[in-house]
């Protein structure tokens, strides 16, 4: 059996391969599954991350094998591997060459306005109806004319050997909304492309009071950033006493030139921007330093305040008086067993609290736990000790990206909406009307054709003829 493309030239086998629309759904749905495998395996990470996920999915004993293979495919830097952008221009050149295929015949449709037609055409449009109004054909003209306006159709007049022709179309360019859509597609997809030769998303742990002038990107790449950026300050409030976090905020500075240009603070989608490098916040956690204080707000049984910060195994005084409190022991959360006995359950700040020994004019007193998130905790017999932060010991987690094509993509979207809008809610319909005279009647024949959404062309047109016939 032979093939209809034997004979055909490369450059024609080529093209017709390109122009199929069978193509363009298994290239789409390629690189739709391979973005799903993309998005469950983290991007960029530590071997040991993916690997722990892989022993969810896999076991333990697979895992490993699991990870050299999909590392060879290139799926740990999905979005980098040669594989994936060829995907992702063999889908381009697809909607190019489809639309090259198919752009012609559509605008010559569209360039070509419409004008009389003879009676055999009209007898072959998908939408006709007649009435006989008993009018003279001037007056039938004069209704008809005024109808098709109302329905939103400016109509032309031909006078005809037999008669009189009106025609008027509407939406003539909405043939090109499936030609937006695929011109917002390649904008996308460039935009994509630009974001991953061009840009880059990276991460950045700072501990409070620390600054950097680099992110990392995959397994510690550095990536300099141009500036500095410092974390002044790290905050997260919890839902009630629970350790499940509510919202957490970094207080961020940019350093430029050794001079402060930006400081703000930022929260889960509020990010910092700055030439062209976006900081989200993304995470938080606790990092044993010694160079870390405790900020303490001090009230003496007399009322007198004062407010002190501390490194650990420093003491104080509490104001007015002889009594001193020196850090004995600190826990980043803390629990009580059944006995009454302290112990650390988590390496997270989630229950900070501070041991403190007591004493008074060097002699012994009392010790006591004062966690920050109990206030009961705070009150001793002389007086309140408020533990109000241990500066320096946690450190925000940022996300670090630069995405040069990312207004290429947003142009994208904005043009695909319209070009949706365009395909799926606007149409090019053609009217026309033959007016006859008839025993000093007029004879009307409306006949008409529209490329989707036939019903709503028919109820127009209904509307059309009842109120002709008042």
């Amino acid at each position: 059996m032979s093939n209809k493309n034997d004979g055909q030239p490369v450059i024609d086998k080529v093209w017709s391969l390109f122009s199929s629309i069978t193509l363009a759904i298994v290239v789409f749905s390629l690189i739709s599954l391979t973005s799903i495998v993309g998005t469950v395996i983290e991007q960029n990470v530590e071997p040991e991350k993916n690997i722990k996920l892989l022993t969810k999915l896999v076991g333990e004993s697979f895992a490993p094998t699991a990870y050299r293979v999909l590392d060879a495919l290139g799926f740990m830097d999905m979005y980098h591997s040669w594989w994936f952008i060829a995907l992702l221009f063999i889908f381009a050149a697809n909607i190019v060459i489809c639309s090259l295929d198919r752009l012609p015949k559509i605008w010559n449709m569209i360039k070509e306005p419409i004008k009389p037609v003879p009676q055999d055409v009209l007898n072959a449009m998908p939408i006709k109806r007649e009435i006989l109004l008993k009018t003279g054909i001037d007056k039938a003209k004069e209704a008809v004319e005024a109808e098709l306006k109302k329905i939103g159709y400016k109509a032309s007049v031909s006078q005809e050997t037999d008669g009189i022709q009106l025609y008027a179309e509407k939406g003539r360019y909405s043939r090109l909304g499936v030609y937006a859509t695929h011109l917002s597609i390649l904008l996308i997809l460039i935009g994509a492309v630009i974001g991953i030769f061009f840009g880059f998303n990276g991460f950045l742990n700072l501990l409070e009071g620390t600054s950097s002038d680099v992110a990392y990107i995959g397994q510690g790449k550095e990536i300099p950033l141009g500036f500095q950026i410092k974390c002044d300050d790290f905050d997260v409030q919890f839902y009630g006493k629970t350790d499940r976090p509510k919202e957490f905020s970094s207080w961020l500075t940019i350093i430029d030139n050794g001079r402060e240009v930006v400081k703000k603070q930022i929260e889960v989608n509020a990010p910092l921007k700055y030439k062209g490098i976006t900081f989200y916040q993304s995470s938080y956690g606790f990092w044993a330093n010694e160079n870390a204080l405790f900020k303490f707000s001090l009230v003496s049984s007399d009322g007198k305040r004062e407010n002190v910060m501390l490194k650990f195994g420093e003491s104080f005084t509490m104001p007015g008086t002889n009594i001193t409190g020196k850090i004995s022991d600190f826990s980043p959360a803390l629990k009580m067993d059944a006995s009454g006995k302290p112990y650390t359950y988590a390496e997270m700040m989630h229950n900070p609290a501070v041991y403190i020994t007591f004493s008074e004019n060097g002699e012994f007193k009392y010790r006591t736990w004062i966690l920050s998130r109990y206030p009961q905790s705070w009150r001793i017999p002389d007086g309140v000790v408020e533990f109000k932060d241990f500066w320096g010991s946690q450190y925000t987690g940022l996300q670090v990206r630069r995405d040069p094509g990312v207004w290429i993509v947003y142009l994208g979207c904005i043009i695909m909406t319209i070009g949706l809008y365009a395909s799926f809610f606007m149409n090019h319909a053609r009217i026309w009307v033959m007016l006859r005279d008839d025993k000093k009647n007029t004879k009307v024949s409306v006949s008409a054709s529209i490329n989707k959404n036939r019903v709503s062309l028919e109820e127009k047109i209904e509307k059309v003829i009842r109120s002709l016939s008042h």
